[in-house]
């Protein structure tokens, strides 16, 4: 049997406090409710929603736990996933009454329906948000749709849409039951997440909107969807027409499955994916140029990463280490050694690559935001004059070791100290070359 030495946990809201989570990280002013136990799970949770400036509108009950799922992850692989919530079968467990009271407040209603009970009387709860002139979008579950007749927009993916109409061999087939299930359920659209198909919007009156998957690579697709309706609900919220708000989801989507377990997405995070990745959008920056980009992404309240290196010969083991760090926050930032320290530093025989490459290089990685040059053999002056938020280095070094460590933490920053990853040596390559 697997025997793990458990070196770290975290607390993540799951489920609809996953949808919170993803609305508040846009920007939106979001109010939650649901119903918890009277434990400490339902504590971490509301402490946890509170500091996000969520409002919880909880309803306790003594009857359930709170669900909490747990995953036991090593060197990155969900090993097993422990589940502690018990079926809800309450039938005075309603929420349309509360949510009634509160929607004059209000500018849009998700219904995150996990078939867990909460919903039960999803009917009432959509006709209350129609009297009211509320947007209702629905993320289903089940091979009932009809209870979500009436309401704006669902979102299922399409092994959900397939279990209620039948498999979809053409796309011509997606369309035409999708077509028909808007028709039959008075829906205003249909919005069909396909995984590395991209999506399907269907909007009455429209032709069909196929969207590509913007997903580069794919971590973990844990609270995707999640992700994806809070997104088009914050676009609809703020006045977005039904396209732009489902291409800012898919874009959304391509970035949190790059992330592992629940994760959000920042408005940054969205600019940063939707922008072309022509030679003009490469982050090859100077020193002051950095400085004065870092002003304005702090404006935005956006988290920057700080790494650095030689880069010289670029391989794997480089760019898998750049994709975890820039996990980390909104921004990466790669301070790059110019050439003369490289070759104070590995020897006369080095850089392979000049500087100008060397940075051109990294500044294509998707992963990277902004490449700079420093001259010093390390980068401590660097990151006196920057100060990130998060000090992330690769490989075996011990966290009080690393150059700027306490510079950073002084600062209130943190540092991470990265997965090394064996097999990849620059050094080793240009042996074998």
């Amino acid at each position: 049997m697997p025997v793990v030495h458990v070196r770290d946990s975290d607390d993540r809201p799951g489920g609809a406090a996953n949808v919170a989570i993803n609305l508040a990280s846009l920007g939106a002013k979001t109010s939650l409710m649901g119903y918890v136990g009277r434990d400490d799970e339902a504590k971490i949770l509301e402490t946890m929603l509170q500091a996000k400036e969520i409002d919880c509108r909880f309803c306790v009950t003594d009857r359930w736990p709170t669900i909490t799922k747990t995953r036991v992850i090593s060197r990155g692989q969900q090993l097993i996933r422990l589940d502690r919530e018990e079926p809800c079968t309450d039938p005075d467990m309603k929420l349309a009454g509360p949510l009634a009271k509160g929607l004059s407040e209000i500018d849009l209603v998700i219904l995150s329906d996990y078939g867990k009970g909460a919903l039960t009387d999803v009917e009432d709860m959509i006709a209350a948000c129609r009297k009211q002139g509320v947007a209702v979008l629905v993320d289903p579950k089940g091979t009932d749709f009809e209870k979500y007749a009436g309401a704006t927009l669902l979102t299922p993916n399409q092994s959900e849409f397939e279990a209620v109409v039948g498999a979809c061999d053409t796309d011509d087939d997606l369309v035409s039951r999708a077509s028909a299930i808007l028709n039959d359920l008075d829906l205003k659209a249909l919005l069909v997440t396909r995984s590395e198909k991209g999506m399907l919007l269907v909007e009455a009156g429209k032709d069909p909107l196929f969207l590509s998957t913007q997903a580069r690579e794919v971590y973990d697709v844990t609270g995707a969807g999640d992700t994806v309706i809070a997104t088009v609900g914050a676009a609809l919220a703020s006045g977005e027409p039904f396209p732009i708000a489902a291409t800012l989801a898919n874009i959304a989507a391509g970035v949190v499955v790059r992330k592992i377990g629940v994760a959000t997405v920042s408005p940054s995070e969205i600019q940063i994916a939707s922008q072309p990745s022509d030679p003009g959008s490469r982050g090859l920056l100077s020193e002051l140029e950095l400085i004065a980009q870092l002003v304005d992404a702090r404006q935005r309240g956006e988290r920057i990463v700080f790494t650095n290196g030689c880069f010289d010969v670029l391989h794997a083991g480089h760019v898998g280490y750049l994709e975890d760090a820039a996990s980390l926050g909104d921004r990466l930032i790669v301070a790059v050694n110019d050439d003369a320290s490289v070759t104070r530093l590995k020897g006369e025989s080095r850089p392979v690559n000049r500087l100008a490459d060397r940075m051109t290089v990294l500044a294509g990685l998707s992963s990277v935001d902004w490449v700079v040059p420093f001259s010093e053999d390390t980068p401590l002056r660097l990151l006196t004059e920057i100060l990130p938020d998060i000090l992330a280095k690769g490989g075996d070094y011990a966290p009080e070791d690393i150059v700027g460590a306490s510079e950073v933490r002084s600062a209130g920053g943190e540092v991470r100290v990265l997965p090394f990853r064996h097999g990849y040596s620059s050094s080793n390559i240009i042996d074998r070359l």
